[in-house]
């Protein structure tokens, strides 16, 4: 039987190995049996599902199928409901081996621990690029579950990931890229260096086009006009536009005086986890790549 892990042995070869370990006299011992893991925070769930070991129990679990998309999480996966008030109770009852957490959740991290450990990571922390502390947490998760091989796969297909992106992406290096979430007619978020979207866009070698401050990985609300602060920036809008927003722009004639607007360099892409980890930093990246090679898109 072929497996993700390569070709699972027979019954009958187990049988015959368990036998000549018997025959020479060495003891059995069963397989290890993988760690329960709880997870609270999202990005602590992604970098679970990264490395192969997916939780028992997480919160929000509805809301994180519907808005982050991938990684997909099955259905016999407890949900714990909200992450800022989980169900400690039902926490209690999955009996996990680990419960992962982030700074997000201190102010209830010692009821945690009397459920179980904690492994509690940053991944967003200001003025810090998140994607080299998503990449550390893969380390991190699997040696306090000890399984360092996991990490070492992960990395390593990771880095391959977005080596073969960043060569798809070079012919784009000749504009910056404004990476923004529009939320109506009039104002967006910008995501700056110390968030996922930039530190990922930066290890795709290309250039964010703002530069200015952001206050925990984007500056919100920023007036749609700033972006004629950057006019020669391909304009990426990520995650899905407000119905609201698609009507109000398509009768604004700022939006379309605006230079990236008007000379049609505007792409959108489709929702990805703005506070997620690897899987989250891979599907922007995948996204991107896309969306430059198909071509722009009108917003609006």
């Amino acid at each position: 039987m072929v497996t993700g892990g390569g070709i699972m042995p027979s019954r009958r070869a187990i049988l015959s190995a368990a036998g000549a370990f018997l025959a020479a006299g060495l003891p059995l011992r069963a397989a290890p049996s993988a760690p329960r893991l709880a997870a609270i925070d999202w990005a602590m769930l992604e970098t679970a599902t990264a490395i192969g070991h997916m939780p028992v129990a997480a919160a929000e679990l509805v809301r994180f199928r519907a808005d982050v998309i991938t990684p997909a999480i099955p259905p016999d996966v407890t949900d714990l409901g909200l992450r800022g008030a989980p169900n400690f109770e039902l926490l209690q009852l999955v009996r996990p081996d680990l419960i992962l957490s982030s700074p997000f959740y201190t102010h209830y991290e010692d009821r945690l621990r009397q459920v179980a450990p904690v492994l509690s990571l940053p991944f967003f922390v200001p003025g810090e690029p998140p994607l080299p502390k998503a990449l550390a947490a893969l380390t991190a998760l699997a040696d306090a579950i000890g399984d360092p091989a996991a990490s070492a796969r992960a990395r390593a297909e990771t880095e391959a990931t977005l080596d073969s992106l960043a060569a798809r992406l070079a012919p784009f290096r000749d504009r910056p890229v404004a990476l923004v979430n529009i939320g109506d007619g009039r104002h967006m978020r910008v995501f700056g260096f110390d968030s996922l979207f930039g530190s990922t866009l930066d290890r795709l070698g290309l250039r964010n086009a703002w530069a200015g401050d952001t206050a925990f990985s984007f500056l919100a609300p920023v007036p749609l006009e700033r972006l004629a602060d950057m006019p020669d920036a391909r304009l990426v809008n990520i995650g899905t536009l407000p119905p609201a927003a698609d009507r109000a722009l398509s009768r604004s004639i700022l939006w379309r005086a605006l230079p990236p607007v008007a000379q049609g360099r505007t792409h959108l892409l489709s929702d990805v986890n703005a506070f997620g980890a690897v899987p989250a930093a891979l599907r922007f990246a995948t996204l991107l790549a896309q969306a430059f090679e198909t071509g722009p898109k009108a917003i609006a």
